[in-house]
């Protein structure tokens, strides 16, 4: 559902005290650390971490790097107590978790037994798992959720089977710029689990609230809207993730794993740590890794225990199949993968078409332009993107595209130049590549320039650096969809 910059410049994110020393060794903005691996044994001077989420930095003082952080900046600087905790909060620190701040929740961005890299790579040859309870969790219900829904999101929920799950985007009216990108499953007949971003919750719940209210005004069919509060969410990726997922099944038969596709969604009855169950627990396969996996929504009580009994299942030798791994692993699996992070590859004023998101509109929902009518939010402006300038349409001015670098990683905000040195784009994520070794990055570029193949350069650290338009994902998916991933990739080439 939302990077690392190790030269940032402390005096450009945040206010430094005077005369407080800084110690460059310890710079880090927020989760793309892979390239460093892990964090300096003994550190001295602060920390300095830009989540992903967030324009703002955090200055970290020494102790925070055991105790976990103290301070957040918003307009101010904020106590700890502003910062939740998710209900795995205990359980990272006993695992040696170091805590940052992240969507305005104290995160693990890795832990004492792994460098990030390392969590990187036991991801992509066994399973992690990953925290994330601070994302927030919603239900609609009511015989005008659907109807809603589609007003607010390009998603074709009328068509959508019930258990499945889309990738969609929360869309403002009139512009159709992005709010919020988001998963909806359909749990029934207008009744919907959907998932937000943790650092957009203000944001959309406000608009939440306030679209809502000009629905009944308007005397629309009802519709229930609940925040799922405290609720744990946990994500299970990996290629082992299905064998250990199973060793925790009440009933694997009844559950029948393989016939869970991607997108798909199941009821399961779960085995908890120190013995009892877990009763209907949803369990949805995806992921935000690339890999094969689960994310599985659990009300309080159970969260722990279930956490706990995924992590204590012994592999063969009695070696571990499956570690927890934190923001760090999360945001490089991501971006191999081609995924996007809100507030960085997306934002209020990107539609769907420019940021290479047009599939996340329906067939059916193509047409129709005015909101009476059923249209969606933005369907006059984005509708006409669809049709390139080449061909009639409004097209855009510009595209999301994956680029692969020489050189020196480029950052969010170095500058894409063509070969004249003209400036037609801007990186907005990128990091080493573990998998690949070597640098990957996404951005937007100028249209007509976004070809795969095409050579530009990209300023990094004021030199230019060759790059490439390069196809994503960067790392082929390994999403299941009944058949293994390896052979759809060997037939799609």
């Amino acid at each position: 559902m939302s990077a690392s910059r190790l030269c940032v410049r402390a005096k450009k994110l945040v206010p430094r005290p005077q005369n407080q020393p800084l110690n460059r060794n310890a710079l880090i903005s927020s989760t793309r650390v892979a390239n460093i691996g892990a964090f300096p044994a003994k550190p001295t001077g602060v920390l300095l971490y830009q989540h992903p989420y967030s324009s703002h930095a955090s200055i970290l003082p020494d102790h925070t790097r055991q105790n976990g952080p103290n301070h957040v900046p918003s307009n101010a600087y904020a106590t700890v107590r502003e910062l939740k905790k998710t209900l795995l909060f205990d359980l990272h620190l006993r695992h040696g978790a170091k805590m940052v701040p992240f969507g305005g929740y104290q995160m693990p961005v890795q832990y004492a037994d792994q460098s990030v890299s390392a969590s990187h790579f036991f991801t992509r040859t066994h399973s992690s798992l990953f925290d994330v309870g601070h994302m927030v969790q919603h239900r609609f219900n009511g015989p005008g959720a659907t109807a809603f829904l589609q007003r607010i999101t390009p998603a074709g929920l009328e068509k959508l089977e019930v258990n499945s799950s889309t990738l969609s985007a929360i869309l403002w009216p009139e512009t159709g710029g992005i709010v919020d990108d988001t998963i909806i499953t359909k749990l029934g007949k207008d009744s919907f689990y959907v998932v937000t971003n943790a650092a957009c919750r203000d944001k959309d719940l406000s608009y939440l609230g306030e679209q809502l209210k000009k629905w009944q005004e308007e005397g629309r069919p009802s519709v229930e809207h609940k925040v799922m509060e405290h609720w744990g969410l946990v994500a299970l990726q990996g290629p082992l993730a299905e064998t250990v997922l199973r060793q925790i099944l009440v009933d694997p038969k009844k559950a029948d794993l393989p016939t869970l596709l991607f997108g798909q969604c199941r009821w399961v009855d779960l085995k908890v740590y120190g013995g009892g169950v877990a009763k209907n627990i949803l369990v949805s396969r995806g992921g935000y890794t690339g890999e094969d996996g689960f994310e599985i929504s659990m009300p309080p009580q159970d969260t722990v225990e279930v956490t706990e009994a995924l992590l204590n299942i012994p592999g063969p030798d009695r070696l571990p199949m499956v570690k927890l791994a934190g923001l760090g692993a999360r945001d490089s699996l991501r971006l191999e993968a081609g995924l996007c992070l809100y507030g960085h590859d997306l934002n209020d004023s990107t539609t769907p078409v420019e940021g290479s998101l047009s599939w996340i509109i329906a067939k059916e929902r193509r047409t129709e332009t005015d909101i009476e009518k059923g249209a969606f939010y933005g369907a006059e402006v984005i509708l006409k993107q669809l049709t390139p300038k080449s061909k009639g349409g409004a097209g855009v001015e510009r595209r999301r595209i994956g680029l692969t670098v020489e050189g020196a990683p480029a950052r969010e905000g170095a500058k894409i130049l063509d070969a004249d040195g003209k400036e037609v784009g801007e990186v907005t994520s990128g990091c080493p590549s573990p998998t690949l070794g070597k640098n990957i990055a996404m951005g937007y570029i100028k249209d007509g320039l976004h070809k795969v193949g095409t050579e530009v350069d990209v300023l990094v650290r004021g030199k230019p650096r060759k790059a490439v338009v390069t196809k994503m994902p960067f790392v082929p998916t390994k999403y299941w969809k009944g058949i293994p991933q390896d052979a759809v990739n060997h037939d799609s080439k």
